[in-house]
């Protein structure tokens, strides 16, 4: 009898480079706004989304609020949020954001969202309310959404959009021919049609995709040519990392160079304003983008 020993071969991942490295979450505004998120029982996507800047944003006061619970009916291969059937949502949230967005004495804030495709509105009620509430409680303060696909709900993103926010985002992710891998549930000119809806309804629109992932430049160069073809004002390119093993892999690490030319390109094609760095992030400094 022959004895075989089978050895699990084990892929390892992907050393990141010096350029990947971010800062610890600490100080006295990142402990206070994370209190804030405690008292009132409310979901950022810097914590669901592992985001890699949420020690710098939160030591600098500001957070991406999540509305509509942390649980997503989507499956996309690149995103650490928890995905499944999610529980009712809270009628009082809307409220509750309004009031930390206050408390915090936020001047530009950022909310977002899980996709609720059972619902039969998106969610876009609680979405309304919420944008109502923040600028009743903070007449000041200007409000950036960063909205999900409504799978060609027409009617709920202009209930979502109408609620008196500034700038209305919706993130492409990837290049069209990533989308099916990266966003299998996506469809990549739906989501061209929702920014220039958007663009319609005379909202400044803004969104965000990744590279790394295994696009080119030629890719690169026809979502940019895309998104300005829909009405898009300004775009943010980061660099993809894998939240874990489950995953998809990284493909490459993109230089800052690359970035930088990036950028160069997107401003010559004429967006208003391109944020493109490897930590780069659809709400990193966004109130720059206003």
């Amino acid at each position: 009898m022959i004895e075989l020993n089978i050895v699990e071969k084990k892929t390892a991942r992907r050393k990141k480079p010096d350029w990947l490295r971010v800062k610890l979450p600490i100080g006295k505004e990142f402990q206070k706004v994370r209190a804030l998120v405690d008292e009132y029982n409310l979901h950022t996507i810097c914590q669901s989304g592992n985001c890699p800047n949420m020690g710098e944003c939160w030591g600098a006061g500001t957070a991406t609020f999540m509305i509509l619970g942390n649980t997503c009916t989507r499956s996309c291969s690149f995103c650490a949020v928890k995905t499944g059937r999610p529980p009712e949502y809270d009628e009082d949230e809307p409220r509750r954001v309004a009031e930390a967005i206050k408390l915090m004495q936020v001047k530009h804030a950022v909310i977002t969202s899980v996709n609720r495709d059972e619902l039969k509105d998106r969610g876009a009620e609680i979405w309304y309310q919420t944008v109502v509430a923040v600028k009743e409680m903070s007449p000041s303060t200007t409000i950036e959404t960063l909205i999900p696909d409504v799978k060609a709900n027409w009617t709920a993103l202009e209930r979502m959009i109408d609620g008196g926010q500034e700038v209305v985002s919706h993130n492409m992710e990837t290049v069209e021919r990533l989308y099916r891998k990266v966003r299998p549930q996506g469809k990549y000119w739906r989501s061209l049609e929702q920014i220039q809806r958007i663009k319609a309804a005379g909202k400044r629109t803004k969104t965000g995709f990744m590279v790394g992932l295994g696009e080119t430049d030629e890719d690169v160069y026809k979502i940019m040519d895309d998104l300005l073809e829909h009405g898009c004002d300004v775009v943010t390119i980061g660099q993809y990392l894998q939240p874990t093993k489950m995953h998809l892999e990284v493909a490459s690490f993109v230089h800052p160079d690359k970035f930088a030319e990036y950028k160069e390109v997107g401003l010559q094609k004429g967006f208003d304003f391109v944020e493109s760095g490897p930590l780069v992030r659809s709400s990193y400094h966004a109130e720059r983008h206003l």
